[in-house]
């Protein structure tokens, strides 16, 4: 596991943020996002190799493409929870897209972090809905986004992004969590650098 270290080092605040190759490019623009806020933090991105397997929560069919989802996100929150074993700091976790749906799913089996940014995330993933609302989250704190041109796609699943979203933050909010939603302008690959920059300013204040 390759991490990646932006910020304070000495912060009472990390940010974990699992990442793919293809955020290698943007990462460095969302720290300096982060940087036009007054928050103190120290960010860890940790770097997965296989995006579909390493962040999905159960395996699923694929839904674009020819690749399906597989089911190592146990694998995952357990290297990234060994990350978190100094008490005296506070630990969030966000992502974007399928990275977005992992960190929810992570403060599902976890409740080291004190907050949750899941910015633009893949909550079409399948039986995701379900398994909120069958489950308990363990944290205080949830940031929600997404883009308002996402749902308008042919693809089933991921039209359906929209009404999952809503219906999420209405479940939590119905649990007494403090939840966040909100609407950003354009579609699924706009500006995910200054998305993020939000949630975990948001996670923090």
């Amino acid at each position: 596991m390759i991490v990646y270290e932006y910020g304070n080092k000495n912060s009472k605040n990390i940010l974990i943020q699992a990442i793919g190759n293809h955020e290698l490019n943007i990462i460095e623009s969302e720290v300096q996002a982060i940087n036009q806020s007054t928050i103190d933090y120290h960010l860890l991105a940790v770097k997965v190799e296989d995006w579909n397997v390493e962040l999905s929560p159960w395996e699923a069919d694929a839904v674009f493409g020819d690749k399906g989802f597989g089911a190592g996100a146990s694998d995952t929150i357990e290297e990234i929870i060994g990350l978190c074993t100094d008490k005296s700091k506070d630990y969030y976790i966000g992502g974007y897209s399928l990275s977005g749906l992992f960190a929810l799913w992570s403060v599902y089996q976890t409740d080291v972090f004190k907050g949750v940014a899941a910015v633009s995330p893949s909550i079409w993933f399948p039986g995701f809905l379900d398994y909120m609302k069958d489950n308990t989250i363990k944290t205080k704190n949830v940031y929600l986004s997404l883009g308002d041109k996402e749902a308008k796609t042919r693809n089933q699943y991921m039209s359906k992004v929209a009404y999952r979203i809503e219906e999420a933050y209405k479940l939590l909010k119905s649990r007494q969590i403090n939840t966040f939603f909100e609407w950003n302008k354009g579609n699924h690959f706009a500006e995910p650098d200054i998305r993020m920059a939000k949630g975990f300013t948001w996670v923090i204040k």
